[in-house]
């Protein structure tokens, strides 16, 4: 009796093994795809789970996610891409991309601390209001749609070697919100990439 229990055994330990197996190609992907880099490679950063790599919308985008949506609302998107101009500059002209209901000045609502992360001086900006969305990008003459109970949560990466990196993340304010600590320790999780 013996004799016949202990290959059992292993007959079914073995048959569990092969049935559950590695994990999907996809989901492993999927995993792999969430880590990106910037700054010409120098930089890591891995986008939070669940988050989905897409193909960027424009040319001057060089990352691209998808961010679920909360409830019933459009998804979120986060952009990443290599940029010229002054911090400041860069941070009015997202104030721009808002309007307030009450009339107010976007910017006097509007949270911006810089920190240092990596041996790079980061901005953070959290942005709300009726968002501006230039669907078909910043060349696209100029067409935009109004986009009330927007939020957008964005970091500029100051390198040392590779200039400014923008990381802006935009939709229902909702949606934001779900996804604002997911952002925020993408951020300041940025390490130096391997060489």
């Amino acid at each position: 009796m013996r004799r016949t229990f202990v290959p059992t055994l292993a007959l079914v330990l073995g048959l569990a093994i092969a049935w559950i197996g590695p994990a999907p190609v996809g989901a492993v992907a999927q995993e792999e795809a969430r880590a990106f880099r910037i700054a010409e490679g120098g930089f890591s950063l891995e986008a939070p789970t669940g988050w989905k790599r897409v193909q960027p919308k424009s040319g001057i985008v060089e990352t691209e996610f998808t961010v679920p949506s909360e409830g019933d609302a459009p998804a979120g998107r986060m952009t990443v891409m290599g940029a010229g101009g002054s911090v400041q500059a860069n941070v009015e002209r997202w104030y721009g991309q808002f309007t307030q209901p009450d009339g107010a000045a976007t910017k006097d609502k509007a949270v911006t601390k810089t920190v240092k992360i990596a041996g790079c001086t980061v901005t953070m900006v959290d942005v709300s209001g009726t968002y501006k969305d230039s669907p078909g990008g910043p060349f696209a003459g100029g067409k935009t749609i109004d986009r009330p109970g927007y939020r957008m949560l964005a970091a500029i990466v100051e390198t040392p070697a590779a200039g400014s990196y923008f990381l802006k993340f935009y939709g229902p304010a909702a949606t934001v919100a779900k996804h604002a600590e997911g952002f925020r320790g993408m951020v300041e999780g940025i390490v130096p990439a391997a060489k």
